[in-house]
């Protein structure tokens, strides 16, 4: 389908407040503020309501406002800007209302004589009927078209809806997967935290275990100092696999989270474009990418307890000619190792 744009009459200047009323539009639902609450301290605006369903959204566990078992309240992200704030039990009720945006609202619509969101906008109109405008979707053939198409055109035999109805069915849709991925965006990014934390804990607990097997082979002088390095290269063999195997993971999450933000970005644009036939053209892909990325965010994680090292483990008794025989290894049924277990414990074992 072929669109040529042509304009509708200038109603005199309204460039104030059609930069005023952009101003007042919420990121979220698109929408005139409704009770905007003011984020601190980064001090972006929201509507109350886009806010909690984002910071419900982002803290399944967190109870409603009005639970009589009470709430730890819980972390909420800024939409606008990523920036991070801890709500108390009151979640997003607790945030101050902005009654200074509130009252330039009042003031706006009292004196603005179009509806909220009327603009002086460009029309797309038909190309080959080039006095019909674009007014209804073709559902058969995907694509915005004109009466005339649908009735003597290339569409006659397509089944159609009204442009509006298509326009705001797909913007909902658009509009709540934006949401969706906004939260999920913050669950990538706690577990991007989750995994760093990991990495600390195994860097500490392998030092840790380096230390501990140094202190017992400094005992033991120089028949163990042979034995000593080469069982700290085992240690550091699997504490550089760990670390290996979860930043690999970190990175990963890393490159999700980078694309469903600029994902994200591009929605949160395609949501600004006031024509409908326009917008239309791009939603339908938009939806898709943005499905088979919230899909794809179940990745792997590593299992519970993975960042542990405490199987390296050494308990040093009396010790003499066997100190040669020690290892990770276990199992081995000769007397003289059985000597060895009874007398040494069999140092540095595998649980």
């Amino acid at each position: 389908m072929n669109f040529a744009v042509g304009y509708k009459p200038i109603l005199g200047n309204s460039n104030t407040m059609d930069n005023l009323e952009k101003q007042l539009i919420c990121p979220i639902c698109l929408e005139m503020f409704t009770k905007p609450v003011v984020i601190l301290p980064c001090q972006h605006n929201l509507c109350r309501k886009c806010a909690n369903d984002v910071f419900q959204a982002s803290n399944p566990l967190w109870q409603s406002r009005g639970s009589t078992t009470g709430s730890s309240g819980g972390r909420f992200r800024c939409p606008s800007c990523r920036h991070e704030v801890i709500l108390d039990r009151h979640g997003v009720y607790g945030l101050q209302r902005n009654l200074l945006v509130e009252n330039i609202i009042d003031i706006y619509k009292q004196e603005s004589s179009r509806p909220i969101h009327t603009k002086l906008e460009q029309q797309l109109m038909c190309e080959e009927h080039e006095e019909e405008k674009i007014n209804i979707y073709c559902l058969t053939c995907e694509t915005p078209t004109c009466s005339m198409c649908k009735v003597f055109g290339a569409h006659k035999d397509c089944e159609v809806a009204p442009l509006q109805n298509v326009y705001q069915r797909q913007k909902t849709e658009l509009s709540d997967g934006i949401a969706m991925l906004v939260a999920g965006n913050d669950r990538i990014q706690a577990m991007i935290s989750q995994l760093e934390g990991i990495c600390k804990t195994i860097e500490d607990n392998g030092q840790r275990q380096k230390q501990h097997l140094s202190e017992k082979f400094d005992a033991l002088y120089s028949v163990l100092e042979e034995r000593k390095k080469e069982l700290l290269l085992c240690i550091t063999r699997e504490q550089d696999e760990k670390l290996g195997h979860v930043r690999a993971l970190s990175r990963q999450y890393g490159d999700y989270l980078e694309g469903a933000s600029k994902l994200v970005e591009t929605c949160i644009q395609s949501m600004e474009e006031q024509q409908m036939a326009t917008f239309l053209q791009h939603a339908k892909e938009l939806i898709k990418k943005m499905t088979d990325t919230a899909k794809s965010s179940n990745m792997e994680r590593t299992e519970p307890g993975y960042e542990n090292m405490d199987h390296f483990v050494i308990n040093v008794e009396d010790v003499s000619d066997m100190l040669r025989t020690i290892d990770f290894q276990q199992g081995t049924t000769t007397h003289k190792h059985r000597q060895l277990i009874e007398l040494f414990s069999y140092a540095l074992y595998y649980n």
